[in-house]
């Protein structure tokens, strides 16, 4: 099967010279739903790249029976943030311009949407895909108001045309999956909403990060925060629906790499994940162990950063994807002051139990910088 491929402009440089993102539609003999996945929205978070370049390869054998709807796939999605360098570092976290996060920036329905409960009052009698397909319908008809902006002789800063292009790609999806990884070292796993937990466990990753709290300007948070408030909506008015619409942000290892293992387990886990819904018609996929599979999900609230309490050159650090205990040593400080004193050691513990999940990739801190991240977890020895 082969892609339909779109190349698509996003900017002009001062230069003359113009970015573009390229989208391949790999679209079935069948109607269905319609995935849409894409990486490197942060510049340095390149491992999504592999992963999607190894989907592209997997589709391509299958022929258009085995596909069931469509999956949309765009690599390199931000390529102005790929391309920020700083030395021998990838940046691009942030938009060197007007010093946004580049996954901040995107239009929430939501926060538009002053009707909502009297829509949910409308379509009370209605079966859910039809209400789905109506209130997508809204979503879409709110959103194209933008272009008029967009176009207007004023113009817009970038950030809101670049949002505009990559929205426009997945607001009619049902699924759609943000491939990032660390900005600095970290363990692969994956951030879900509510009602969705059951369906985390096809991703086949050891850790989910639930989110209880978040405003919308996320990619994936944009996308499903408008039918999590019409659920919640149906909920209150005595019609509890679960729509058939998900989105997810995996984070595959860390910040300039593509690092193989966590490439792999970021298709594997694509993979049984579009069988699962229905997507890939494939006979060794959904994986058989996907119901029995044990994924950690804890709340985002107890995710805990660490900060480094005086400038100097961290030590005696605890591995990445150790456990650690309250009160446990995790990392030194080697404080080298301008007092007219010896160099001290600054001594930092663990104020829980939990996994560390993230690591900062530079030892040298000044003070309040970060240096690691726990997740607060117990286990027993």
């Amino acid at each position: 099967m082969k892609p339909q491929i779109l190349t698509i402009p996003i900017r002009e440089l001062a230069s003359g010279d113009r970015l573009r993102v390229q989208v391949y539609k790999f679209i079935g003999s069948q109607p269905g739903k319609k995935a849409y996945l894409q990486s490197n929205l942060h510049g340095a978070e390149i491992s999504g790249n592999a992963v999607i370049h190894q989907l592209i390869e997997f589709l391509i054998t299958l022929d258009e029976t085995q596909l069931i709807g469509e999956i949309w796939l765009v690599p390199v999605c931000n390529p102005e943030g790929t391309n920020a360098r700083s030395h021998h570092f990838s940046s691009g976290r942030y938009h060197i311009y007007d010093g946004k996060d580049w996954n901040r920036i995107f239009w929430d329905y939501e926060k538009e949407d002053e009707d909502i409960e009297t829509f949910a009052k409308s379509k009370i009698d209605l079966e859910p895909e039809e209400i789905k397909t109506n209130y997508r319908k809204k979503i879409l008809q709110s959103f194209e108001k933008l272009e008029a902006k967009i176009n207007s002789p004023s113009g817009v800063p970038f950030g809101e045309k670049y949002r505009y292009q990559m929205q426009s790609l997945c607001l009619d999806a049902d699924y759609v999956i943000d491939l990032h990884s660390s900005t600095n070292k970290a363990l692969d796993y994956l951030y879900c909403f509510r009602s969705r937990e059951e369906s985390a466990r096809a991703f086949l990753l050891d850790y989910g990060i639930l989110m209880n709290e978040y405003d919308g300007d996320a990619f994936d948070e944009a996308f499903l925060k408008p039918w999590l408030a019409l659920e919640k909506r149906f909920a209150e008015l005595g019609k509890p629906i679960i729509f058939d619409i998900e989105s997810w942000t995996l984070e595959l290892g860390s910040g300039m790499e593509m690092n193989p293992e966590s490439a792999n387990k970021g298709v594997l886990g694509v993979k049984n994940y579009l069988a699962t819904k229905g997507l890939l018609k494939i006979d060794s996929l959904p994986l058989a162990e996907t119901k029995k599979h044990q994924i950690s999900v804890r709340s985002k609230d107890k995710m805990k950063k660490y900060y480094a309490p005086v400038g100097g050159m961290v030590k005696s650090r605890v591995e990445l994807g150790s456990f650690v205990k309250k009160e446990q040593l995790i990392y030194q400080v080697l404080c080298f002051n301008k007092d007219g004193e010896l160099p001290k050691v600054v001594s930092c513990c663990a104020e829980c139990d939990g996994l560390v999940l993230d690591v900062s990739t530079n030892y040298g801190v000044s003070e309040g910088d970060y240096v690691l991240e726990i997740i607060e977890e117990s286990y027993n020895n």
